[in-house]
């Protein structure tokens, strides 16, 4: 059995482990997202025909960004490794792929709507992630 992190109780044979506790900081930053994906790719955007990468992110929140976006993927790859959480990982990591595979194929327009929905779908597994860890510990 692969223990991550400090176990609290042992609920069914299986630890509470801290990566659990990650998800609240995971929901925070999928809210984030969608804040800034309607700032850049909003319908003020779209109406004025603008583009986002004319808008220019400040290196520090790009920084953040590409950091948080890297830290999700690993803690989604890390959830598979506890058998209560495997279907979480495999489906946040299910929704990621298949959201990027359909945005990279969309005009600019439908990447808004792709964006929210796919975060939508994320923020629901990540509330489901944090359900069990509250019922475990």
């Amino acid at each position: 059995m692969f223990e991550l992190g400090l176990p609290s109780k042992s609920y069914d044979g299986f630890p509470v482990t801290s990566l659990l506790l990650l998800a609240p900081l995971f929901l925070a930053f999928e809210v984030w997202q969608l804040v800034m994906s309607e700032r850049y790719l909003g319908i003020k955007q779209i109406a004025r025909n603008g583009d986002p990468r004319s808008l220019g992110l400040a290196e520090i929140t790009a920084f953040c960004w590409s950091t948080m976006l890297m830290l999700y993927v690993v803690w989604m790859f890390s959830l598979l490794l506890l058998p209560f959480t495997r279907i979480h990982g495999l489906g946040l990591l299910a929704v990621l792929g298949t959201g990027f595979a359909i945005r990279r194929n969309t005009t600019l327009k439908w990447v808004l709507v792709i964006l929210t929905f796919e975060g939508a779908v994320r923020v629901g597994l990540l509330i489901s992630v944090m359900a069990i860890a509250w019922r475990r510990l």
